[in-house]
């Protein structure tokens, strides 16, 4: 099978099966959609759904935020993983916004990639989420899912697996894609264990086949 025919087969069913994917984010407007892919960072999705909803009603714009102090935006989101350094990014992407942007989230990785705690996967959910643009976030379940299955080859970071991905997955596909491979791996193609008996793309998956001939 040539990497062409897998990526083919593998898209074709996620489109099938997944027809209109989204975030399991919860958010309300650009800014609070930031707010949770900063806070989002090594936390599960559900986590940063319990500890949202009273952040976004203490702080409805950059504006607000931005006029917050540590102690105070700490005790919204303690629960967290890494709290401390979240408050810091929080604060400092709020002020970003701010004095940079006149309190709006810009709509372009360059800019984006200026907001502290905003790095380049973040930058990209905001693109692909938001604005429905072509830009591929590879969080830790796009990168093992890929080359697992081998849309990808011997990938050593996120910025390799970004332009293979970018490379084969058609244009208007790729915002789609992202939350495919994200949900793929969360639920199906789980870290430790994936679950092949119910998963329907083993017909074109690398790794599953690697294992029938064991």
């Amino acid at each position: 099978m040539t990497v062409k025919e897998r990526y083919s087969k593998v898209l074709e069913w996620f489109a099938a099966a997944m027809p209109a994917p989204q975030t399991e984010l919860h958010y309300d407007s650009p800014f609070h959609l930031l707010l949770a892919v900063i806070l989002s960072a090594q936390c599960t999705d559900k986590r940063i759904n319990l500890v949202t909803p009273a952040l976004f009603e203490a702080f409805p714009d950059a504006a607000t935020l931005a006029a917050s102090n540590p102690e105070t935006v700490y005790e919204y989101i303690k629960s967290v993983s890494y709290p401390n350094n979240k408050t810091r990014s929080l604060l400092g992407a709020a002020r970003a916004l701010v004095d940079k942007f006149g309190g709006e989230v810009p709509d372009n990785i360059d800019d984006l990639l200026q907001i502290p705690g905003v790095g380049r996967k973040t930058a990209n959910v905001m693109l692909a989420v938001v604005w429905k643009r072509s830009a591929m976030a590879v969080d830790t379940h796009v990168f093992r899912v890929s080359e697992r299955i081998g849309l990808t080859t011997n990938s050593k970071n996120p910025l390799q697996t970004e332009k293979a991905l970018m490379r084969h997955i058609p244009e208007e596909d790729v915002p789609r894609a992202h939350h495919w491979l994200i949900l793929h791996g969360r639920y199906v193609c789980k870290a430790r264990r994936p679950d092949c008996l119910n998963c329907g793309i083993t017909a074109w998956c690398r790794y599953y086949h690697r294992q029938d001939r064991k």
